[in-house]
């Protein structure tokens, strides 16, 4: 459904060459939902833009929906939907009107705009909203309206730009909701971007990830959190026993940093242990062995933030205020 190779933008800023997007390769199949995740200044929304077509690459070549950027970015656009982080409708026009005028811009007869607005309002719990003007909805209903939109001329390839930012954790559910949905229904790829991480955990089955113009991490979640992070280990012992058991938890942290801290006569290390889960029980033992008993453990799943943290050196959130 995309397909890049050496995809780059070069920009001109006061006289001087800025690569914003330096040669990547991107593949996305059919029916994926794929995370692309990067700060502010990454290369992330430079990407997408050239992938929506709002941005002529300057070198290398992509594919969107099986159609050439450049040579057709028309046939593009006719084949992607594109839900961006501003609302889509007019403020004062009825949730109804903007539906079907986004049906006739894709080249729909009225008959046919007006049945698949009403499909779609339903399907997002909408339709009692049909007539109501955009300034009244909320902000969980807007999102669902900027959904509706994107989805109007039943795109094969859908780019979700931070959907759900600004809304409460339950709009957030509602609109992942409606949108899974939606996928299972029509077997839609979708390519997000999120700020929020467990999205991008939790609905994503690959993630990719941008840094200084190139693509340095891409692969499922699962497989990232296990490869570049580890577990979280937290385990306190006694303090007159700590220099006993030091060397032993840097052995296990794999060259890692083991971090440690001291109070009320204990010391509690903390370090990254790959498959924690599995190797967590004989670290107990060979501690007890060596004369260092655990008072209290503390394992903690890694996270997508952590990945992102031992990739770029700060997390998303870091990265997008920056």
């Amino acid at each position: 459904m995309i397909h890049t190779d050496k995809l780059a933008k070069t920009f001109t800023v006061k006289k001087e060459t800025v690569d914003a997007v330096k040669g990547v390769d991107i593949d996305v199949a059919p029916g994926e939902l794929v995370a692309f995740l990067g700060p502010n200044g990454a290369g992330k929304s430079t990407t997408l833009r050239m992938l929506t077509t709002l941005l002529t690459p300057t070198s290398g070549t992509a594919r969107v929906a099986g159609v050439d950027v450049t040579a057709d970015p028309a046939g593009v656009r006719a084949r992607i939907g594109y839900i961006g982080q501003g609302n889509g409708g007019g403020h004062s026009f009825r949730v109804i009107d903007e539906l079907v005028m986004q049906g006739r811009f894709y080249g729909m007869n009225s008959a046919d705009a007006l049945a698949r607005a009403r499909e779609l309002l339903q399907s997002l719990d909408l339709a009692d909203l049909a007539k109501r003007t955009v300034i009244k909805l909320s902000g969980g209903q807007r999102r669902r309206m900027d959904v509706a939109l994107g989805l109007m001329h039943s795109p094969r390839l859908l780019f979700l730009d931070e959907p759900s930012t600004g809304m409460d954790p339950q709009n957030r559910a509602n609109l992942w909701e409606h949108i899974m949905r939606m996928r299972e229904e029509h077997g839609t790829t979708i390519v997000l971007t999120t700020h929020y991480m467990d999205e991008a955990d939790s609905m994503s089955e690959r993630v990719i990830i941008i840094d200084h113009g190139r693509i340095i991490a891409d692969d499922t979640a699962a497989r990232l959190k296990a490869n570049l992070a580890g577990d979280l280990l937290a385990v306190e012992v006694a303090a007159a026993s700590a220099a006993g058991v030091r060397g032993l938890l840097g052995r296990a942290a794999a060259g890692g940093e083991v971090s440690e801290n001291s109070y009320d006569g204990v010391v509690r290390f903390r370090l990254r242990l790959p498959e924690g889960a599995r190797l967590a029980p004989g670290l107990l033992l060979e501690m007890h062995d060596a004369g260092a008993p655990a008072q209290s453990l503390e394992l903690k799943p890694p996270t997508l933030d952590d990945v992102f943290l031992e990739l770029t050196g700060r997390n998303l959130r870091e990265g997008a205020n920056r």
